[in-house]
């Protein structure tokens, strides 16, 4: 598979991963062996940034993953700017997955204070990996900013209810054209949903709560890896139009007896 590249920094899988809601730490440590996926995400909020060794950054091994700390429980471009710096200020990364929910009933961002916080953060040198709803406007005001990816949800986040509207998300990639990656993050709930946002044209999906409350995350984190490898390999091959006409799959001309 074709490497991803994100702000000039290549990586081999196209899969990114959360690391909330396991039973366990070292069941987490397992699921993200299985996923073969290099950027892992984690909650600034998680993380114990004094006692790093009783926290969950004990179980990730930042040799051999991407840290890609995340805003998740803001609920102000004021609070994600300020846990953004914190991060950094803490050694952790200056990469961002930006979120800005205020609703923790819908888990919906809020498009006004992300493009807010985004262009503070971008001015102040951060990689933006900014989480967005499927709206296309937004897509592009938060490409004009300089996001390094945009990140629109498939469906709301935790539910797994997959791509219910994939001509949204199929708008945005074609407005982004190429010029940063494009993932969907959130609403995934199984491999095949995976497999369409790539066959779609997306550059990357990010699964959390899919891999992490499945019976066997192991089994699923392997799954998921192999649902993005597909879907990228089919996008790559190019699949036939859709057409309302059927058509024969073997050849009508020149058969025995003359028969057409």
């Amino acid at each position: 598979m074709d490497n991803l590249v994100i702000a000039g920094r290549s990586f081999r899988s196209r899969l990114m991963v959360g690391t909330g809601k396991y039973r366990t730490f070292e069941e987490m440590r397992q699921a993200l062996d299985a996923s073969g996926a290099e950027i892992v995400t984690v909650a600034v909020r998680r993380v114990n940034l004094d006692e790093r060794e009783e926290s969950l950054l004990a179980f990730i091994d930042l040799d051999r993953y991407f840290l890609l700390p995340n805003t998740a429980g803001c609920h102000t471009a004021e609070e994600a700017i300020r846990t953004a710096r914190l991060a950094r200020a803490a050694g952790l990364s200056n990469w961002v997955k930006l979120e800005v929910i205020p609703d923790d009933g819908t888990l919906l961002p809020d498009p006004v204070a992300t493009i807010e916080a985004a262009k503070v953060l971008v001015e102040e040198g951060f990689v933006v990996l900014p989480y967005t709803t499927d709206d296309h406007t937004v897509a592009k005001r938060l490409l004009d900013i300089g996001c390094a990816t945009i990140m629109p949800y498939g469906s709301a986040i935790g539910t797994g209810q997959g791509l219910p509207n994939p001509e949204r998300l199929k708008r945005i990639i074609d407005l982004v054209g190429g010029r940063v990656p494009v993932v969907i993050d959130a609403g995934i709930g199984a491999p095949s949903d995976a497999t369409l946002a790539m066959e779609l044209g997306a550059d990357a999906v990010l699964v959390n709560t899919a891999i992490a409350k499945a019976d066997d995350p192991v089994a699923m984190a392997r799954a998921m890896a192999l649902g993005v490898e597909a879907g990228r390999m089919a996008y790559r091959a190019g699949r036939i139009p859709k057409s309302d006409v059927p058509s024969p799959s073997s050849p009508v001309e020149g058969l025995v007896g003359g028969m057409k």
